[in-house]
């Protein structure tokens, strides 16, 4: 296995700093839990604007861990831990290889195979003691405390299921190829959301608690980040971060993650500021996800994990 170092661009709205990492030479394969400890002093770009405080906003990086294979999606555990989804494969292969990892808030993997058997698991939420996994067109719900299966239920013309959220007492899904938004409801799905604007739907996150008012969506077509409120009227953020993913809400605007390899800041107003890219690196950026202080990404390729660190400014 093969890891490069991450590298930094300067940041508009946030400082990020960021180390580079050193090879381990130990194969997922042989090691579920090989983290790459950073000592390289970080690397702090110019302080730019803050986020309409007088404190700078910033996302440090913390450690990357290996140990993965085709890592895709990230969720909360009630214990403070993280699921993170391995795809183990192509993200359509019905292979049965897929599974679902347990990893601690310091980046190490506390159970490599938390739940396996799955295909190509994706995006993730917990919900009611329950997590829901999107696995190409089926829903995968597991017990989120012991990892049983509890539930399979196949969504019938679905044909690339991809990231789910918790929102308006809920659970939806994005449905990519057929630019959809599902909405389960008991076992049975509907389409809740379809639109020209739609085209390779990707990341969703409820705004808020799950009353909240909106939804947030990021498209891989267009690169689209639009808002979507409980009577289905959708309002352009931004546009233009083609193969757009993962989302997170910080002060003054949102993270936006394009699996491709880059990670952006998008302000309320709809200003798009690059923080990162490592295209050229061969690390890809999927489903950017914040829980409370730390901002996981999993890099697809080269099967890694990287934690950011994210301060936010006191209130006065």
């Amino acid at each position: 296995m093969i890891h490069r170092g991450i590298a930094a661009v300067c940041v508009f709205s946030l400082i990020v700093a960021c180390g580079q990492t050193t090879p381990s030479g130990v194969d997922a394969t042989e090691s579920a839990n090989s983290k790459v400890e950073t000592e390289a002093a970080a690397q702090e770009a110019p302080a730019g604007p803050s986020l309409g405080t007088d404190e700078t906003v910033r996302l440090d990086f913390a450690w990357t861990t290996e140990g993965f294979s085709n890592p895709e999606g990230v969720a909360a555990a009630a214990d403070g831990t993280f699921f993170v989804s391995n795809v183990a494969g192509g993200g359509t292969d019905k292979d049965g290889e897929g599974w679902i990892s347990k990893v601690g808030r310091d980046g190490e993997i506390i159970e490599a195979k938390w739940a396996e058997g799955l295909d190509a698991p994706k995006g993730m939420t917990v919900w009611n003691g329950l997590l829901y996994v999107a696995d190409i067109d089926t829903v995968r719900i597991f017990n989120a405390e012991t990892g049983s299966l509890e539930r399979s239920i196949t969504v019938e013309g679905a044909k690339f299921l991809n990231d789910v959220t918790v929102w308006d007492d809920a659970i939806f899904i994005s449905d990519s190829q057929n630019a959809h938004v599902l909405r389960l409801q008991g076992s049975d799905f509907q389409i809740w959301l379809e639109d020209s604007r739609l085209g390779g739907v990707n990341g969703l996150l409820g705004d808020g608690d799950d009353d909240g008012d909106q939804m947030i969506i990021s498209t891989m077509s267009d690169g689209n980040l639009l808002s979507v409120n409980k009577e289905k009227t959708i309002t352009g953020i931004a546009t233009g971060m083609t193969d757009g993913d993962g989302i997170a809400l910080v002060d003054g605007g949102y993270l936006v993650s394009a699996w491709r390899g880059e990670i952006y800041f998008v302000s309320e107003d709809g200003e798009i500021t690059s923080l990162l890219n490592t295209r050229d690196d061969g690390i890809l950026q999927n489903d950017l996800t914040r829980i409370d202080d730390m901002v996981l990404v999993p890099n697809w390729e080269p099967s890694t994990l990287t934690g950011w660190r994210l301060t936010m400014p006191e209130s006065p």
